[in-house]
Formats: structure tokens, C-alpha cells, sequence
């Protein structure tokens, strides 16, 4: 037994001593590497013996062959994989840099024009825009792709470079908002927008105002919408446009069916083809809001106008002012009986006659939606308006009532002040100009003393009278001026000084006001030596005054100064308004710093 096993020991020892010493580095090396590495070895090992057992050999190689080559594809698979991973990595790191990059090219434009920049919304109104940054302008827009809003108003300096915008529309899909009011648009820019129109899917407000070269050539513009165009609001104020323009506008409603608001404001000749536009209004039943002021409006469009509000149902607020349609409502007042939800009817300087108050007298309690009625300026409904006064008890929602310049009667004031106390959301109430209140302002103490909220008090060239001023103040003293926040009282040059002394040495109660106004007529001075003192004093009871105008009533230079001492000394900022003792100045404290 000793002898076999020392026999099988000196036989693994004489194997092993008689390898090469180079066999053994090779072998020492092969060890070191990875697997994948180890095959195939190198040749230099073929020429020394490995094993003395050829098949066992043989063997191994099968075996080491077939892991070889699921090594290498398990490798090949995991380096594409990082590879492709890389190749993300760099493509996600270039492109921020890329937009980060382009987004700096936004920001340095937009804040060498001394605006904000902002991904969804461009405002550039009023930048002085030249050519040239028009260029660069259209050279940003394929970097806005997000962008909602795009204001260049009041850069006239644009005008006839705007090709060069509409040619990059495309690059702005979601744009919802342009707005180009006074940019001096020329007769070409009209058309490279019509062209351009059908490239913004998603519009829904245009402002072309106050380009008075669309005038004629509006149809340039209005060819380029299309069918189901989302379009909601169209203003078109003082472009100077023609009939021709009103017809084109007409054609157009037809494709325009979302128009919400439609603004054609100081157009005058456009009045003449008006009556075909209203026929087109049947294919915009969801407008609201429809504003014709200074339009050239007549008694007979107003007729036109009445047989197609039926067709627009929604209409929320709208505005005929400063048109000559005297008698017009006398027949379409009816039609408003549709409109449940009109907030805002606006008839001011529009030549009203009795017949009209008269017609309207009998819808207006239908109108419970109203929150703004303007009839200024309609001097020949004096003695009828009083019957429209009695029915405004039924509009709750009444905010703002403008009567100035309407020969009202006594009358008129006694219906006013009877039905008033039930207009609890009232907020401004404008009497200006109308003389009778002179004395009588008495009259409207009952409707004061209940839970009003007002805010603007406009009794603007009323001949009011120490009485009335004593009334002014007394309502104040009882807190049911608390709310106010603007008072005007100019052109009562019928106050005398003990008035005013009385006033401001009285007045208390009104810690929101914060605009007063005692300016008297034109060509007028009267000193205000008497009550100054008091009125200085009466400023600390005023917390929250910023303006007070005193136009033409003279103050020496000291005086100014002194109100320059209570602005520093009390750190307010109030403006005051005055003549000094030898011209028209205007005072503007320097604001101090608290």
C-alpha cells in the first residue's frame, strides 16, 4: 500500500515538473483573466503540452466553446443596452441645452425691451418695436411653441413688416390671443394675416383697433376664416371702415359661429350696412356682448337691429351710445324682452325721445339681470324719466345709474329717491349736470340712510347749496357714506366759502374716500384763504384720500408748501390739483418713504 501511493505521488510530481516554465506563465495568466477573456488561448500555448488525455481535453473544449458564446452574447446584450442608455442620456442632456439655449434668446429679447418674458403669454405692447425686431421677433417664435398670447399693440413702427411675422404663425399652434391695435397696419399686412388666419386652429380673440387702413380693405382679412373657426372675440374700434367692410363682417358671421363679443366702435360710415350685418346675427347665437358705439347708427337700423335680437338670446351687455337713433326703441324696446340676462344697456347721448323713455319704461322691470343703465346726455327725456325712475325698484341687481345731463325734474327726484332704497347693490350713482338738485339734494337722504354700498357720488354742476352741503355732511357723520370712495363736486361754483368751511371742518365718516373733487368752472379764480387752515386739518379725518383736485382755486406759495409739510410730516402721498396766485400749476408730492 506504501509503495502504491509513494509510486502515484512521484508520478503527479515528475507530471508536474515536467511542464515548461513557460507553460506554467501562460497558465498563471490565463487564470487572471475573465472568462470571456480566456478563450481562444493564445497559440503559443498549442505548442506545449496541456494534458496527456486527449479526450478529456477535447471535452473541456466543447464545454468551454459553448460558455464562450453565451458570455459573448450576454455582453453583446448588456453593452447595447448601456450603450443605448448613454445615447439617451446624451440626446435628453442636448436638447435641454438646446431649448435652455433658445429660451435664453427669448429672455435676452424680451428684457432689452424692458418686458417679462413667459413661455405661454408675449407682452409687447407699447415697446417701440422697429423692423428689426419684428425680424428677430419671428426668428423666436418656432422656439414658443407653448405660446397663448401674443400683444405687439401700439408699436406703429411695425406697421408693413408683418409678413414676416404671419410667415412663422405655424410655429404657434395654441395661439389663442392677437392683439395688434395701432401698429399702422398696411394694406399688405392685412392680407399676410387673412392668409395667415387659417394657420391659428386655436384663436380666439383678434384686436385689429385703431388701423385705419383696414378701412376698404377689411374683406383681405375676413377671406381667410374657415368653417367651425373658434374665434370669440373681434374688435374693430376706429378702423375707419367702410360699408363695404360691414358687408364683408356680414359674410364672414357665417363661419364665425363662437363669436362671443363683437366691437365696431367709432366706425361712422360703417353705419349704412349695418342693417345687413344684423340680418347675419342669427348665425351667432352665442354673442354677448355687442358695442356700436359712435357707429353711424339710425332710427331705422335700431328697427333692423330689434328683429334680430331673437336670434341672440345670451346677449349680456350692450352699447348704442353717441348714435343718433332718437324713436328707434319705440318699436325695439319689445325685443328686449328676451334678453333675461343683460347686465349692461348703454344708451347715453343717443338723442332719446319721450317715446323711447316711454317704450323702454315698460321692459326695464323685465331686465332683472341689469347692472348697469347710462343715460346721460339725453336732454329731451326730462319729463318721462321719472316713470322709468319708478321702475327701477325692480332691478335688485342695479349697480351703476347714470342720469347726468338729463333735465330732470323734481319729479324725476322723488321717484329716484323713492325707489333707490331698494337697490341695495347700487355702487355709483351719477346726477352731474342736472340743475334741479340744486336745493333739493335733501330729496335723496332717504335713499342714502339704507344699507347702500355706494361708492361714487357725482354731483358734478348741480347749483347744489349750503343746504345741500350740510346734507352731504350729515349723511357722512351718520355713517351712511362709509363706503364711498369718490366724490365729485365740481363746477358748484354756487358754495360759498362759509359752505366750504362748514364742509371740511364737518365732514367725517368717510375713511374709504379716496378721490375728492371741488375744481371749479373754466374761467373762474376764487381764493380759498378762508377755509384753508380748516382744510388742511380736515386731511388727518381723510386716511385713505390720494387725489383731491382743487382746479382754480388759488393758493399762494406758502400754501403749497404747507401741503407739502402735511404729506412729509404725516407720510402720505396725496396729489393735489390748484391754481397758484400767478398760473395753472400742478402740485405732485414726492412719495415718502415709511
Amino acid at each position: 500500500m506504501e509503495n502504491t501511493g509513494s509510486t502515484q505521488h512521484k508520478d503527479e510530481s515528475s507530471t508536474k515538473l515536467s511542464r515548461s516554465p513557460f507553460d506554467l506563465i501562460v497558465n498563471q495568466i490565463w487564470r487572471n483573466k475573465s472568462f470571456s477573456e480566456r478563450w481562444p488561448r493564445s497559440s503559443v500555448s498549442r505548442f506545449f503540452k496541456l494534458s496527456e488525455n486527449s479526450s478529456e481535453n477535447s471535452n473541456k473544449a466543447a464545454y468551454i466553446t459553448e460558455n464562450q458564446e453565451v458570455g459573448k452574447t450576454l455582453l453583446d446584450s448588456e453593452n447595447k443596452e448601456n450603450i443605448s442608455k448613454i445615447s439617451d442620456e446624451l440626446k435628453s442632456t442636448d436638447l435641454e441645452e438646446q431649448n435652455a439655449a433658445r429660451w435664453g434668446r427669448v429672455v435676452e429679447f424680451t428684457e432689452r425691451l424692458g418686458k417679462k418674458p413667459h413661455h405661454k403669454c408675449m407682452n409687447l405692447n407699447n415697446s417701440q418695436l422697429t423692423a428689426n425686431d419684428a425680424v428677430q421677433l419671428a426668428a423666436l417664435l418656432p422656439y414658443l411653441p407653448t405660446l397663448e398670447e401674443l400683444d405687439l399693440s401700439w408699436n406703429e413702427l411695425i406697421g408693413g413688416t408683418l409678413k414676416l411675422l404671419t410667415n412663422h404663425l405655424q410655429h404657434v399652434p395654441k395661439l389663442r390671443v392677437l392683439k395688434l391695435d395701432s401698429c399702422r397696419l398696411s394694406e399688405h399686412d392685412i392680407s399676410a394675416l387673412g392668409v395667415s388666419v387659417q394657420l391659428l386652429l386655436n384663436i380666439e380673440e383678434i384686436d385689429l383697433s385703431w388701423n385705419v387702413d383696414l378701412g376698404g380693405n377689411l374683406s383681405h382679412f375676413t377671406q381667410g376664416f374657415e368653417r367651425d373657426c373658434k374665434l370669440k372675440i373681434l374688435k374693430l374700434i376706429d378702423c375707419n371702415l367702410t360699408a363695404g367692410d360691414g358687408v364683408a363682417l356680414a359674410q364672414v358671421l357665417s363661419v364665425t359661429t363662437k363669436l362671443e363679443v363683437l366691437d365696431l366702435s367709432m366706425n361712422k360710415s360703417v353705419g349704412s350696412s349695418l342693417e345687413i350685418l344684423f340680418r347675419e346675427l342669427r348665425n351667432v347665437p352665442h354673442l354677448q356682448v355687442l358695442k356700436l358705439h359712435m357707429c353711424g347708427l339710425t332710427r331705422d337700423n335700431v328697427q333692423a337691429l330689434g328683429n334680430a335680437l331673437e336670434h341672440i338670446p345670451a346677449m349680456k351687455k350692450m352699447f348704442f351710445s353717441c348714435n343718433d337713433i332718437g324713436g328707434g326703441f319705440k318699436e325695439a324696446a319689445s325685443h328686449l324682452l328676451n334678453f333675461t340676462q343683460l347686465q349692461v344697456f348703454d344708451v347715453h347721448r343717443c338723442s332719446l325721445t319721450e317715446d323711447d323713455i316711454s317704450a323702454l319704461t315698460q321692459i326695464i322691470p323685465l331686465l332683472s339681470s341689469l347692472e348697469v343703465l347710462n343715460l346721460a346726455l339725453n336732454k329731451n327725456i326730462g319729463n318721462s324719466v321719472k316713470h322709468l325712475f319708478a321702475r327701477l325698484r325692480f332691478l335688485p341687481r342695479l349697480k351703476n345709474l347714470i342720469a347726468n345731463n338729463c333735465n330732470l325734474t323734481n319729479e324725476s327726484i322723488v321717484e329716484l329717491a323713492d325707489s333707490i332704497p331698494n337697490l341695495t347693490e347700487l355702487e355709483t350713482l351719477d346726477l352731474s349736470w342736472n340743475k334741479c338738485l340744486g336745493g333739493n339734494l335733501g330729496l335723496l337722504v332717504r335713499m342714502l340712510q339704507n344699507k347702500i354700498r355706494l361708492r361714487v357720488l357725482k354731483l358734478s354742476s348741480c347749483n347744489l347749496t349750503r343746504q345741500d352741503m350740510t346734507t352731504l355732511v350729515s349723511l357722512s357723520r351718520a355713517g351712511f357714506l362709509a363706503n364711498l370712495q369718490k366724490l365729485d363736486l365740481t363746477y358748484n361754483n354756487s358754495v360759498d366759502d362759509q359752505a366750504w368751511a362748514m364742509f371740511f371742518q364737518e365732514i367725517n365718516g368717510v375713511t374709504n374716500l379716496s378721490e375728492l373733487d371741488i375744481g371749479l368752472r373754466p374761467l373762474t379764480r376764487r381764493e380759498c384763504d378762508p377755509w384753508f387752515t380748516i382744510l388742511l386739518d380736515s386731511l388727518v379725518r381723510l386716511p385713505s384720500l390720494s387725489e383731491l383736485g382743487m382746479q382754480r382755486w388759488v393758493m399762494s406759495t406758502s400754501q403749497g408748501e404747507l401741503l407739502d409739510t402735511f404729506n412729509k410730516d404725516n407720510k402720505r402721498t396725496i396729489h393735489f390739483e390748484y391754481s397758484q396766485s400767478t398760473c395753472i400749476s400742478t402740485c405732485r408730492d414726492t412719495e415718502v418713504q415709511s
